[in-house]
C-alpha cells in the first residue's frame, strides 16, 4: 500500500504567489486580518460613544429652547447664518476629498493621496478660522444667558473635534513619507477618514439647530 503525505509541500517553484488567495496584495494582507479588524471595530464603538455625547448636548439644548421664555439673549435677534453656511459647505466638500485621497491610496497613487489628504486638512483649517471669526464677531458671550452658555459650548466642543480631526490627518500624512508604512494595511488613515466623515455630520445637525431651528 502506497502512503502519501497529507499536506504534500508544492514542487519548487510552483509555491502560489503570496497575497495570491488574499482579496488584498501580499503586503497589505497582514494590516487586512483580524487585528485590524478589531482595531476599526475599536473605533467604531468610540465613534458611537462620541455620537452619545453628542445626542445628550442635544437633547439638553432643545430641552432648554422649548422651555425657555426669553431665549435670545437681551439685543440679539437671531444668529447670521450666510457666512456659516458657506464654511459649512467648505467643511462637508471636506468629505469628498477625504474619500478621493483614500481612492487614490487604494490605486497605489501616494501622491494623488497626499495632495487630497493636504486638501482636506486645509479645508477642515478654513472651517476652524471662520469660527474663529464668527466668534470674534458675535455680540454675546459664554456667560450671556443659556443660549450663550449652548452655543459656545456647542461649537466649540466640535470646533475641538475639528481640530484634533485636522492633527489626525497631519499625522497621517506624515506617516505616509515613512518607507514601508502601509506594508501592514491603512486602518490608520481609514479611522482618521471615519472620524472626519462622523465630524462633518455632527456639524450639519449643529448648523441645523444652532441657525435654521427658529428662535
Amino acid at each position: 500500500m502506497i502512503v502519501t503525505p497529507a499536506n504534500p509541500d508544492p514542487a519548487p517553484g510552483l509555491e502560489p504567489p503570496s497575497g495570491l488567495l488574499s482579496n488584498h496584495p501580499a503586503g497589505h494582507a497582514e494590516g487586512h486580518g483580524p487585528h485590524a479588524n478589531h482595531t476599526l471595530t475599536g473605533f467604531i464603538i468610540f465613534l458611537c460613544s462620541e455620537s452619545v455625547i453628542f445626542l445628550a448636548f442635544f437633547t439638553g439644548y432643545a430641552v432648554l429652547k422649548l422651555s425657555a421664555l426669553d431665549w435670545l439673549p437681551p439685543g440679539v435677534e437671531g444668529l447670521e447664518w450666510r457666512t456659516p453656511l458657506a464654511y459649512t459647505a467648505v467643511l462637508v466638500s471636506s468629505s469628498g476629498t477625504i474619500a478621493l485621497a483614500e481612492w487614490f491610496l487604494n490605486r497605489g497613487s501616494l501622491w494623488g493621496f497626499r495632495a487630497f489628504w493636504l486638501l482636506s486638512m486645509a479645508m477642515g483649517s478654513l472651517f476652524l478660522y471662520g469660527q474663529a471669526i464668527e466668534w470674534s464677531g458675535l455680540s454675546f458671550g459664554f456667560t450671556s444667558g443659556t443660549f450663550g452658555g449652548c452655543f459656545y459650548l456647542l461649537t466649540g466642543f466640535h470646533g475641538l473635534h475639528v481640530a484634533t480631526g485636522v492633527l489626525l490627518m497631519g499625522l497621517m500624512l506624515i506617516r505616509s513619507f515613512l518607507p514601508g508604512n502601509y506594508d501592514g494595511g491603512e486602518q490608520g488613515v481609514v479611522a482618521a477618514s471615519l472620524f472626519w466623515h462622523f465630524v462633518d455630520v455632527i456639524w450639519v445637525l449643529l448648523f441645523l439647530l444652532l441657525y435654521v431651528w427658529p428662535a
